[in-house]
């Protein structure tokens, strides 16, 4: 006991617990400090450990005061004022050792004492807020299983609605199946002349940047020429002011300005050329650039029937995907659901077993009971034999006593005779001795007076 774990309360504080926690109605009303204090009472003591009996294991207490009673046990009447105190002691001792106190005893009952009491009365206190603990979270497991199992239902049955809209999304209705099968050839051949238009258009565009190339190497090139132009006629503005006065060499340059002019003319005539044909290359630009805007609207529709079916297809994706994360919980479910399938088992398991102990208990409790009952009306028919008996016995007690009573008024008037006999008898008997004394004193005169005589 000085190694105890568990904190021992004073008298106020258990008294109040167990006016709340273990008794009931006029008991708890009237159980008070001075039950346990100075002097614990020993009623109150074993009415306390009766309650608590009770109200763990539903010992009724009632129940401490059967006998169990053998044939051969004599007189088992004497034995029912200690049957109560010894099954609270043996029910006590087998359930104290739970609550840390491991030297209960008979004393303990029979002659309480004030700190021994407490210590055994805060020990069962200990135990009972540590049992009201784990039934309130037993309580709350219970309910956080079954909240759990209803959240499980709703799973499976949000689960079987998915699968359904699924399978109604996935499978086509035989009515729609001919449009589908259109539509869906409908859509290869889009796919296919789309992909003929995307490569007709990267020809085209491959075209037009190898036009552009030329175009641009064409202006450089016109550049160059009226670069050259006019570095010309800064030249012939040079020359004519530096013409000699000969006609040799003005003939010489004229020839050659007029040759340098009929190359730029050929040259001008070239350009110009090209100039047409880079305007009609042009023209076919802006007609194809024309063309190339039809299709880009044909191909931004069809980009947004793409984006639509691909918009469909992320919808299935993220449909499959909720599918498969409903299928993973469902699957983390049904672990789980097995997992609590196989505890409910093993409770049921451990339930059907504690209740087959149970009702063998009881079978067994109802037969001893039987028994006891069946031993108690032998008992009962004895008592009553005997009750019979003891009535015989008192009637001749009494028929004895009113004998004995005759006899003692008999005795007592033969004694009064006695003592009237006995007193005329003492009378006579000192008045014999006195006349005696008398004759023997007159004869010692006689005596006296003849041997004077002699």
């Amino acid at each position: 006991m000085t190694e105890n774990t568990f904190p021992v309360c004073n008298a106020d504080a258990i008294v109040n617990f167990y006016r709340t926690e273990v008794l009931t109605g006029q008991e708890s009303k009237h159980f008070s400090k001075g039950d346990l204090t100075p002097a614990p009472k020993r009623e109150t003591v074993q009415t306390l450990y009766m309650r608590v009996l009770h109200l763990l294991y539903r010992f009724r207490p009632e129940c401490h005061s059967l006998v169990p009673l053998l044939e051969n046990i004599q007189y088992p009447v004497y034995h029912e004022s200690a049957t109560a105190i010894m099954s609270v002691y043996t029910r006590m001792r087998q359930f104290l050792p739970v609550c840390l106190v491991y030297d209960f005893s008979l004393n303990d009952l029979l002659a309480p004492k004030k700190q021994r009491t407490l210590t055994i009365l805060s020990a069962i206190m200990n135990f009972l807020h540590f049992r009201k603990q784990r039934m309130e979270m037993i309580l709350e497991k219970q309910a956080k299983f079954r909240a759990d199992m209803d959240r499980l239902q709703a799973y499976n049955k949000a689960n079987l609605e998915a699968e359904k809209k699924i399978e109604m999304l996935t499978t086509i209705p035989p009515e729609q199946q001919a449009e589908a099968d259109e539509l869906a050839a409908a859509l290869s051949e889009l796919q296919t002349s789309t992909m003929h238009e995307y490569q007709d258009v990267n020809a085209k565009n491959d075209s037009i940047a190898e036009w552009k190339a030329k175009i641009a190497e064409k202006t450089q090139k016109l550049a160059q020429v009226k670069v050259d132009v006019s570095n010309l006629k800064e030249d012939i503005g040079k020359l004519k002011s530096q013409i000699v006065e000969s006609p040799e060499e003005l003939k010489s340059q004229m020839e050659k300005m007029r040759e340098n002019v009929k190359n730029i003319k050929t040259t001008k005539e070239a350009t110009d050329e090209c100039v047409v044909e880079l305007q009609n290359m042009v023209q076919g630009v802006t007609q194809t650039e024309a063309e190339i805007q039809q299709m880009y609207s044909l191909l931004q529709d069809l980009e947004c029937s793409m984006n639509n079916s691909k918009q469909r297809q992320e919808e299935g994706q993220e449909l499959m995907a909720q599918y498969e994360k409903k299928q993973k919980e469902l699957k983390n479910l049904c672990v789980e659901e097995g997992q609590l399938k196989r505890a409910l088992g093993m409770k049921l398991d451990k339930e059907c077993k504690q209740n087959i102990r149970r009702q063998k208990k009881r079978e067994m409790k109802e037969q001893h009971v039987q028994e006891v009952l069946g031993q108690c009306n032998q008992i009962h028919q004895k008592r009553e034999d005997m009750a019979d008996k003891i009535q015989e016995i008192s009637g001749e007690t009494q028929q004895l006593k009113a004998k004995i009573k005759s006899l003692r008024d008999v005795c007592s008037e033969e004694t009064e005779k006695a003592q009237a006999l006995y007193d005329t008898l003492s009378t006579s008997m000192d008045e014999l001795h006195k006349r005696i004394e008398m004759h023997v004193a007159d004869l010692k005169l006689n005596v006296t007076r003849m041997s004077a005589n002699f």
